[in-house]
Parts: structure tokens; sequence; C-alpha cells
């Protein structure tokens, strides 16, 4: 009936809402989302201009594994990911290799232990997302971002956008679900709000009901504008 957090697919909005109406807008979600390449806040403050592409390779020894054949490493997640890793690399002619851990949940354990150990690494990463709660990371600045520039996937030179995040609903659903549809249009949050929920889900194993209550507790006023009056 819902999804609440879209990351922007152009092609499937026009599909979906403009040509066969099946599918209804619900409005921002409040959240901006936001994939780019990060360090450990630790290694970036031992060696603040690793923060500049223009600097990667100066680091590549530094951030060298096993799997990345004699480069240094940029660890992605799961193949299936959409990301400009691959052609990042190639056309900013960076002395890395993009190594795929397999999954979130991977990339996640190999980031913990990287992080344990004080070891810098370079990752593919996204917000809003909770391990920046546990593992503090700094970005590293790309070229900036232009409306078009990752139009071509094998050219793309240019950091990622900046995506309010989107709520859809099924266009029956927005029609006839009364207060719950009313409910979803509604809800708007921040990402502190997201990660703290999602914290207490991933990492403090409570259950998505335990952490939405407790959650709930804690920001009656801002649920409260919410509900139809």
């Amino acid at each position: 009936d819902a999804i609440l957090e879209d990351w922007s697919h152009p092609d499937q909005e026009k599909r979906y809402v403009d040509d066969k109406k099946t599918i209804a807008p619900g409005g921002e979600l409040g959240v901006t989302g936001h994939i780019g390449w990060y360090v450990p806040t630790y290694f970036a403050k031992q060696h603040p201009d690793v923060t500049n592409w223009k600097n990667l390779n100066k680091y590549a020894d530094q951030l060298r594994t096993p799997e990345s054949g004699g480069k240094g490493q940029l660890l992605d997640g799961s193949p299936s990911y959409v990301t400009n890793d691959k052609a990042l690399v190639n056309n900013l002619k960076l002395n890395y290799q993009v190594v795929f851990s397999g999954s979130e949940a991977a990339q996640i354990t190999q980031m913990k232990q990287f992080a344990k150990q004080k070891k810098p690494f370079l990752t593919y990463w996204y917000s809003p997302q909770w391990l920046f709660e546990k593992v503090p990371m700094t970005e590293v600045k790309l070229p900036a971002y232009k409306e078009g520039c990752d139009a071509d996937a094998a050219k793309v030179a240019c950091a990622y956008p900046h995506t309010p995040l989107e709520k859809y609903l099924n266009a029956d659903f927005a029609k006839t679900g009364g207060k719950a549809a009313a409910f979803l249009k509604k809800f708007k949050w921040t990402t502190e709000d997201q990660n703290e929920v999602s914290l207490m889900i991933a990492n403090d194993k409570l259950t998505p009901q335990e952490a939405a209550k407790k959650w709930v507790d804690q920001h009656r006023s801002t649920w409260r504008a919410w509900l139809s009056s």
C-alpha cells in the first residue's frame, strides 16, 4: 500500500504515477538521501586532505587490502546496488579497486572491524543510516554534482546527488485508506529521527514495534501533527 522511502526513479514515476495512475504521490518524507564516499573520522582528523578526491591516490597504499590487488580499496556493498563507483575510479584516474563485500550486513561488519582496530578505510555509504552513530565517518568530496552529469553511466565523473526522499501510495489506498492513508501522507520526520529508530533495531536489537513505541513515547509533539484532526 505504501513506499515510505523512494530515492527518486523518474522513469517509474512517469510510468506509474503519470501514465498508469496506479500510484499516487504521498509527499516528502522529510529526509534527504545521499550516497557518497566516506573515510572514518579518526583517519580524516589525522590526514585532513584525504577528504578531497584529488588526494586519494596519495593514500592508496594505506588503504590497500589483500582483496584490492595492489591498489587502494573502495569498499562497496552488494553488486546489485546501483553505483557509479567503477566509472568514478576509472574517470578520475584513481589508483583504487572497487571491492564488493556482498551485502549491506557484510559491509557493516567490515567497517565495524576496521573501526575497532582503528584502521583506515574508504567506503561507499549512504545517509540516512544508523551506522554513522556507531562509526563516525567524514565524506570525501568528489567533483560537484550538476544536473545531467550522471546521465551516461560510463562517463560519470561527479558526486552523487542529494535526493529528497519521497513517499508513494497505492492509488486506490490513497483514496479509500481513510485515516491510515491520511496519516501516512502527513508522516514526516528528520534524518536524526530515522537514524534513532533504526539504531535501536539494528544495534540495540529491539523489535521494530519496541523501537517504534520507545520513539513515540519520547516524541509526542512530533507525531501529534501526523494525526487527523
